[in-house]
């Protein structure tokens, strides 16, 4: 008889050395279903394994919220890589090369992988490619109805472009802005004049304030690698993405007058009804927490709060949207196209995505007004809820 409770231990964790530089590289495999498990692959200077088992646990979770009986698309396990190195480093393709040869019995069995932060989904296929691999996703080709009706939809769904960008940028954007409307509707608080502060304008944090722009909300505070720009009257969205280099970088040249450049950590401060953290982990922790103004806190980023700040965030009344449930539309539109949910075509990609994700964040809130807790516990109770299902369904495969 299959167990009830789901095992807390990772199934597989490893840590690999380059050989040619010393870094190091991480994999963790929470768990599988169907024998297959799902996960992107992040690189950034001092990525740990701790760090990966987390982001994989998370993945567990997006996968089991995910899960809909009458769907094409059955939720895979859990599981995250990470290399510890800058992607902007001389050396770091050849690392990404040869970490992906160490891993490749992996992701040939049982690891489905692609871009995470510091990595696009072009390198990661360019370094598949050289390092033997047939694809980052091919362990689930075996559970495929069609293998080559499926390649040629989720390929057909890549070279979408919508207004400059392609649509694998922006699914997961969509899913975090509509994450954040359903708890201003829920609130019933206006988008008009609703002010956004974002941490990173790469693929997620970019597409979320296109999408949060053109519902009316007033982007106010930007940050990148260089800083922050601030305009309290609303930025120019659209050009600060056409103004963007390959790490979400924006050219000073394409801010406005009336634009200022603030330190990096100013986003946090700036006067904002929502946070959007959609760059890196650990960046609001228990001290400076306290310059947060904003009302909700919306995680685009993975694991972008840690959970002392948290704790001090909800006395404050200042609620955290959870990254299990905000930013898993990504991971799910990979799914949804590849097992046939929906069709190569950006309309029915973000109507799908914003269905699933409405329903999905309204459900979370509700069962924390119902719980009397924390919108990521009442996340974690609806998982606890789903695992035993898929359990039963499929096995735990440990």
């Amino acid at each position: 008889m299959t167990s009830p409770t789901p095992p807390t231990a990772p199934l597989t964790e490893l840590t690999w050395t380059d050989h040619v530089t010393g870094r190091k590289g991480h994999l963790v495999i929470d768990r599988l279903v169907r024998g297959v498990s799902s996960g992107g692959l992040r690189m950034r200077p001092g990525c740990t394994l701790e760090e990966v088992a987390g982001l994989a646990r998370g993945m567990t979770m997006k996968e089991a919220l995910h899960y809909n009986p009458k769907g094409r698309y059955i939720p895979l396990g859990g599981a995250k890589g990470g290399i510890d190195c800058d992607p902007r480093a001389p050396e770091a393709y050849g690392v990404l090369v040869r970490y992906l040869k160490a891993m490749r019995p992996y992701i040939e069995s049982f690891w489905t992988t692609g871009e995470d932060l510091g990595l696009t989904q072009d390198l990661v296929d360019k370094a598949a490619a050289e390092a033997g691999l047939v694809s980052s996703i091919q362990a689930v080709y075996p559970l495929l109805d069609d293998e080559d009706a499926a390649r040629e939809r989720l390929a057909a769904a890549f070279a979408v472009d919508v207004d400059g960008i392609g649509l694998d940028e922006l699914v997961g954007g969509c899913g975090v802005a509509e994450s954040v409307l359903v708890a201003l509707d829920r609130a019933e608080v206006p988008y008009a004049g609703t002010r956004v502060a974002l941490q990173g304008l790469g693929t997620m944090g970019g597409a979320t304030a296109r999408f949060l722009a053109r519902a009316g909300l007033k982007v106010v505070a930007v940050a990148d690698l260089q800083g922050t720009i601030a305009n309290p009257d609303g930025l120019d969205v659209e050009a600060l993405l056409g103004a963007r280099d390959a790490y979400g970088s924006v050219e000073r040249s394409a801010l406005r007058p009336q634009d200022r450049e603030l330190p990096g950590g100013a986003w946090l401060s700036v006067d904002a009804d929502v946070l959007v953290p959609a760059a890196v982990s650990y960046a609001i922790d228990a001290t400076n927490q306290e310059e947060i103004t904003a009302r909700w806190i919306v995680e685009a980023a993975n694991m972008p709060v840690l959970a002392d700040a948290e704790e001090l965030l909800a006395r404050r009344g200042v609620t955290v949207l959870p990254d299990v449930v905000v930013n898993s539309g990504t991971n799910a539109w990979w799914w949804w196209t590849l097992f046939g949910d929906i069709g190569a075509d950006a309309d029915e990609a973000f109507a799908y995505t914003r269905r699933s994700m409405r329903a999905l964040i309204d459900q979370m809130l509700a069962r924390a007004e119902t719980d009397g807790t924390t919108p990521r516990a009442a996340a974690h109770a609806i998982v606890a809820d789903r695992l035993p299902v898929l359990a039963e369904r499929f096995g735990w495969y440990r």
